[in-house]
């Protein structure tokens, strides 16, 4: 089977241009919490290879390319010259797509809301799935290395993301272990959860 890997975040290099492909680069980070005894993660630089046609699908330019938040999913590839391929791995596109970003409020609107501040803040806890027992940081929860070794299917991820997006709330808690916080069930939603950024994820403590 085919390896695959699934890239999110905005370019970190300018378009390059090749005889008959392109070429940027992307950033990941490794995972804030490493199994107890083992290194951290160090960021790797990914070069993506795109064509043209995948390009004009999506309105990605030379202009824009640094200021669009993407996701890349793809196959890793180490077969490309250094002169090609800047970073550490290359990973030949096979879809590319554009995540909107939330719109800014306006400054009026912020304004007029400013009393209301602590209402959200009030409001979380009762917005979380069916089952959420708890409310707790999204660092506090131990990924083991299982879980971390494995990369979850990029379509129902998406539609976990979407599904983010569209209710404000995980579609599930996250399972944890009560005492140790760590991860049991839930690794998918603990990803999109990253990606997006969620301080305070929903949980439930394991049975």
């Amino acid at each position: 089977m085919a390896h695959k890997v699934t890239l999110t975040g905005k370019p970190v290099s300018e378009l390059r241009s090749k005889e008959t492909y392109y070429t940027f680069d992307m950033e990941e980070s490794g995972s804030p919490a490493a199994p107890k005894g083992l290194p951290s993660s160090s960021t790797i630089t990914y070069t993506v290879f795109i064509n043209q046609k995948q390009l004009k699908k999506v309105g990605l330019t030379e202009e824009n390319i640094q200021m669009q938040k993407v996701m890349v999913q793809g196959e890793p590839t180490l077969d490309i010259s250094v002169d090609d391929c800047p970073g550490e791995i290359g990973v030949i596109c096979f879809q590319v797509s554009i995540i909107p970003e939330k719109q800014k409020k306006k400054e009026s609107d912020v304004v007029e809301k400013e009393p209301e501040k602590k209402e959200p803040e009030t409001e979380e806890k009762p917005k979380g799935p069916e089952g959420t027992e708890d409310f707790i940081s999204l660092k506090q929860i131990q990924v083991p290395e299982t879980f971390l070794q494995t990369r979850p299917n990029p379509v129902k991820t998406q539609k976990v993301i979407d599904y983010v997006k569209e209710n404000g709330c995980l579609d599930e808690p996250i399972t944890i272990n009560r005492e140790t916080k760590v991860l049991t069930d839930g690794y998918r939603r603990y990803i999109v959860a990253e990606k997006l950024e969620m301080k305070t994820v929903p949980v439930t403590y394991q049975k």
